[in-house]
């Protein structure tokens, strides 16, 4: 017999556990399907970001990060090491923890929610009418498939299964040697040579993982310039930073063919001079970018539209091309971000409650955990260029910031970029210490359509980081005080 609910939710990552919650705190009977699963075969929650993404790749970052500084900065501190190793295993197991905690975690929100949970594969069936739902004139039956089959009907249904890694053409990945992000995140042992074809944001973090470890690494980027997305001058500080601290990066290189033999990768490349190259490494890293996960939703059964990369189409709200089907996340258009698609999964529950959910997609921060740090909001000064957008410039570099030298870290800079006639700021970008949350102000203040001179007018503590957000706002009109 089939259960019937006011909304069923087709996946559990950021954007689907999230709208679920949201869903059922408006009142409404929701059901959320999912189908990860740990090592024991359980449920894992969260989707990417929790079990191969976000969560796991911060906590192994934290931990060469500890182990960068024991092995290179502790002696300035007067902290002597002796004896200094790293067990990798063990590091991985720790990570393994933090994702089960997370995973954990969101089982225990659904049950405080009253949010019903199956664990499985959802796919469409068929689109219903009539006597087959209570209370409603049409809506979808969902299969479940799993350890027990459901048969499952609802009138709203979100879509939010995520995405893949992109596989470069010829060379699978085995998670073994040629490595999604789900085998970069698995590796127990420090490779002694890493290989990363595209200079993606989880390969990059990944790298900078391995390089503290010891590993010798090599990116290999087709672009002709580092990290394209991030403001040019951000993104130089940034290549400068890794260079020195021994990342090899190779940019507006052709990569040919791939070979996988049992010790190892060989990666035969063109550089930007046309001249041929060889890379031999232990494990390759591909992070060429990510694309929209709808295998096995069964889209056609119900004649949900699919783009040319196999994203779902919707509107600006969220919305597909059949009534009563909403599709958030990485399986739409717009930033893969797992914060994105929680903003658009609370947007789209309170949408179906009748409320007026909203997302600003001009101020969704940005956000790379390398060392130096990496985060923006809003447009980059090659952007308003382009726009023809007339604007200020002020920097303000971690050098002159007093916590900052207290740290040790004053790699980097805060660059704030303004309206030259109104002041309204227009982007804020940050390479250097905490960068990802130093711009948690810069985002406030972009959404409440501040001006350069409202931050430099704000009392910030001292001795703080942010100290360096409002000097680059006093940098605007060129009046910075310790600089």
């Amino acid at each position: 017999m089939s259960k019937q609910f006011d909304v069923i939710v087709i996946g559990g990552g950021p954007g689907g556990y999230i709208a679920a919650i949201r869903a059922a705190q408006l009142g409404k009977n929701v059901a959320c399907v999912d189908e990860w699963k740990n090592s024991a075969g359980g449920p894992a929650l969260g989707g990417t970001c929790t079990n191969t993404g976000c969560i796991p790749s911060k906590a192994l970052l934290q931990s060469s990060e500890h182990f960068d500084h024991a092995s290179h900065h502790f002696a300035d501190h007067g902290i002597a090491v002796k004896g200094l190793s790293m067990d990798s295993a063990k590091m991985v197991a720790r990570k393994d923890a933090v994702v089960k905690q997370n995973n954990d975690g969101i089982l225990y929100l659904f049950k405080k929610n009253k949010v019903s949970f199956f664990h499985g594969r959802a796919s469409f069936v068929k689109a219903v009418e009539g006597a087959a739902l209570t209370g409603a004139a049409q809506g979808y039956e969902i299969k479940v498939a799993g350890a027990a089959e459901e048969t499952l009907l609802a009138q709203q249904v979100i879509v939010a299964t995520g995405s893949t890694a992109r596989a470069l053409p010829g060379a699978p990945f085995d998670e073994t040697q040629v490595l999604s992000n789900e085998g970069a995140l698995a590796l127990t042992a420090v490779p002694k040579k890493l290989g990363l074809i595209g200079s993606g944001v989880i390969g990059l973090e990944m790298g900078s993982v391995w390089r503290r470890l010891g590993a010798e690494v090599t990116i290999l980027e087709g672009l002709p310039t580092f990290l394209g997305a991030v403001d040019e001058q951000i993104a130089k500080e940034a290549h400068k930073a890794f260079v020195k601290q021994g990342l090899k990066i190779e940019l507006g290189v052709t990569v040919g063919e791939v070979k996988v033999a049992k010790k190892g990768v060989s990666v035969a490349w063109t550089n930007a001079k046309g001249e041929a190259q060889k890379l031999d490494v232990d494990k390759l890293i591909v992070s060429i970018g990510r694309v929209p996960n709808t295998t096995g939703l069964n889209a056609q059964a119900v004649g949900l539209q699919l783009d040319e990369r196999g994203a779902i189409v919707v509107d600006g709200d969220c919305r597909t091309n059949l009534p009563g089907v909403w599709a958030v996340g990485d399986v739409v258009r717009g930033p893969m971000l797992a914060h994105k698609a929680e903003e658009e999964g609370v947007a789209v529950a309170e949408r179906i409650a009748g409320q007026h959910g909203h997302v600003n997609f001009n101020t969704i921060p940005w956000v790379i955990y390398t060392s130096p740090e990496i985060a923006w909001v809003g447009r980059t000064e090659q952007q308003l260029k382009a726009d023809g957008v007339a604007y200020k410039a002020g920097t303000f570099p971690f050098l002159a910031n007093g916590r900052a030298r207290a740290l040790g870290d004053t790699t980097g800079m805060v660059k704030m970029l303004a309206d030259a006639s109104t002041d309204e700021i227009l982007g804020v970008h940050i390479v250097g210490p905490m960068a990802s949350e130093l711009i948690a102000e810069c985002v406030v203040a972009m959404e409440f359509r501040a001006s350069s001179e409202d931050i430099a007018r704000i009392c910030h503590a001292h001795p703080t980081l942010s100290e360096s957000t409002r000097e680059a706002a006093l940098a605007v009109d060129k009046r910075t005080l310790n600089f």
